[in-house]
């Protein structure tokens, strides 16, 4: 199978998707309004509540959900063949992600930019936004220990992308002030910033950075993990524009380049794709395609945590309602392209079958270092690049995006924990430094407790994550229904989704819950335990807010 012909089948499944389908939407289901007053004026603060242009906020609605996961997911999930996982990031993308990320932005910009969670208790009912809140909250706990454990090791594995990574931030810090502040137009500024971006690649070849072996007890990898959570909770605390923003814009433009050198290479080089179509040969620790593979692949096809970013920061920022469209829908589109490179630099990238079956030799082998290994190989034999400078090219593009990710989760937990003290009146809770607080010592006390005081076996929390996120993208498909029903308007185009994932979130779930009793991870058995209950109420309690029709709309 030519890697080319299949790249240009999923982009131009994916073009038309925003193209056609989208419009649809905006159209005859969310019905945007121009001239509906968002939150972002309405409420401006310019802290959380901050009026941007589409361009800006797209950045950094995309870099914000496109983190490590649409490339770690896909990556693992082509153990059971190309194309079930080709197939899922394509119909997922158009059919559900979209509909998703962008019915969450809507519903939260017609709440008065409450949460997806908060809102629950409006449209829905106190008791499943209690239960919704607790889900999101573990979610969040999970999704930053997930994040913060693949960044460490990814920095200690290529101390090359140190610099670059960090150089990133202090070029951030910049373009905040010439934005924000100086009202200084994108364009030379995005021209300069990621030319110097690229610039100091080659500084981190020649001077890579490396932590102590030991330092207070901790290995390199638990000593980055605290300095990323020192850092993630001073962005956090910061105005939005003042990092969190021009971070993710000029992330989402080093994306572009580098989906851009990606798939240009792919063109160039031509190259073949070696691992089977469906792999009837998997390891015996892998576990059954169906229904795996749907939560296998969770951002890139479709991710509950979207829902958080376009409900809790997004919707916060939009300048005009129907900029919904082309931040919601299109964020999603993009993050199905970045899937989508990932399956092909992990089947085209290597020499031979043999090859490719050597690094796929358990059910996660694959993952990020194999998207850097298969993709350093396209790039460079496409682009006259040395394979190092291409795979460091392609660990701080990852990195960067996880960054992004982590930074906007530990404000969405912060936001999580106020919301709490504002619904419970406990006036401690609200406290932004004391919220964060909670957070990022909630976000150590697992990552650590997962993986132990070396991180040794820290991923062990990826599992519970896709389960975790399928099933709060079902909610969030359900609430955004009950509000759809109760206007009066299609709900079919949210329900089906719904259902669909809903199903297999849960029967995943529960297979996930017999591996870790059956592996005796009690803690994680608690938290997955919990997350599944909860969710299960929520849902219980959706369905029966559908009976209530009569019920004023929530929303105009």
């Amino acid at each position: 199978m030519s890697a080319t012909l299949l790249a240009t089948l999923g982009l131009t499944l994916l073009f038309l998707g925003y193209r056609f389908y989208s419009r649809f939407l905006a159209e005859r289901i969310y019905r945007l309004d121009a001239k509906f007053k968002t939150p972002a004026h309405e409420f401006r603060d310019d802290v959380d509540y901050v009026p941007t242009p589409r361009l800006i906020l797209w950045g950094h609605h995309f870099t914000a959900v496109a983190g490590l996961a649409p490339i770690v997911g896909p990556a693992i999930a082509v153990i059971w063949g190309w194309l079930p996982a080709f197939i899922w990031v394509t119909v997922g993308t158009i059919f559900f992600a979209g509909v998703h990320d962008f019915g969450a932005v809507w519903v939260s910009v017609r709440n008065k930019g409450q949460s997806i969670g908060a809102l629950t208790g409006d449209i829905v009912g106190p008791r499943a936004r209690t239960l919704f809140m607790i889900v999101i909250f573990l979610l969040l706990l999970v999704v930053n220990a997930v994040f913060a454990v693949a960044i460490a090791d990814a920095l200690q594995a290529t101390p090359s992308s140190v610099i670059p990574v960090w150089a990133a931030t202090i070029l951030a810090l910049g373009l905040g002030q010439l934005f924000f502040r100086m009202k200084i137009p994108l364009l030379w500024p995005t021209i300069i910033g990621t030319a110097i971006l690229y610039a100091v690649i080659p500084l981190g070849e020649v001077a890579p950075i490396e932590l102590p072996e030991r330092l207070l007890g901790f290995t390199p990898s638990a000593q980055w993990i605290i300095i990323l959570f020192i850092y993630a909770s001073i962005a956090s605390l910061l105005p939005i524009w003042v990092l969190l923003q021009p971070r993710a814009y000029i992330n989402a433009v080093q994306l572009f380049v580098g989906l851009g050198l990606v798939y240009g290479t792919i063109f160039i080089a031509g190259p073949t794709i070696v691992a089977p179509a469906i792999n009837l040969n998997v390891p015996i620790d892998a576990p059954p395609l169906l229904p795996l593979l749907f939560v296998t692949i969770a951002c890139g096809a479709i991710s509950g945590f979207h829902g958080l970013v376009g409900s809790g920061t997004t919707s916060k920022q939009l300048d005009r309602e129907t900029d919904a469209r082309f931040v919601g829908y299109l964020g999603s589109t993009g993050e199905g392209a970045l899937a989508l490179a990932a399956i092909i630099a992990t089947t085209a990238g290597f020499a031979s079958f043999e090859e490719w079956r050597a690094v796929y030799t358990n059910f996660e082998s694959g993952g990020l270092a194999a998207f850097i290994q298969g993709g350093a190989t396209i790039v460079s034999d496409g682009s006259g690049l040395t394979h190092n400078t291409a795979a460091t090219l392609l660990t701080v593009m990852a990195v960067l995006f996880a960054g992004t990710t982590m930074d906007t989760a530990v404000r969405l937990q912060r936001y999580v924990v106020q919301e709490w003290g504002t619904i419970y009146r406990i006036p401690v809770f609200r406290n932004s430094y004391f919220a964060t607080f909670v957070a990022v010592g909630a976000c150590l006390a697992l990552a650590f407790g997962a993986g132990g005081r070396d991180l040794t076996g820290g991923m062990v929390l990826w599992p519970i994550f896709g389960t975790t996120n399928q099933l709060l993208a079902s909610i969030t498909l359900l609430v955004i229904s009950v509000v759809l029903v109760r206007l009066g308007r299609p709900a079919r185009y949210t329900l089906i989704p719904m259902v669909f994932v809903s199903t297999v979130a849960l029967v995943s779930a529960l297979y996930q819950l017999f591996v870790l009793y059956r592996t005796s991870q009690y803690v994680l058995l608690l938290i997955d335990a919990a997350i599944v209950i909860s969710a299960v109420f929520v849902m219980l309690e959706a369905f029966s807010a559908f009976n209530q029709r009569s019920k004023p709309a929530s929303v105009a």
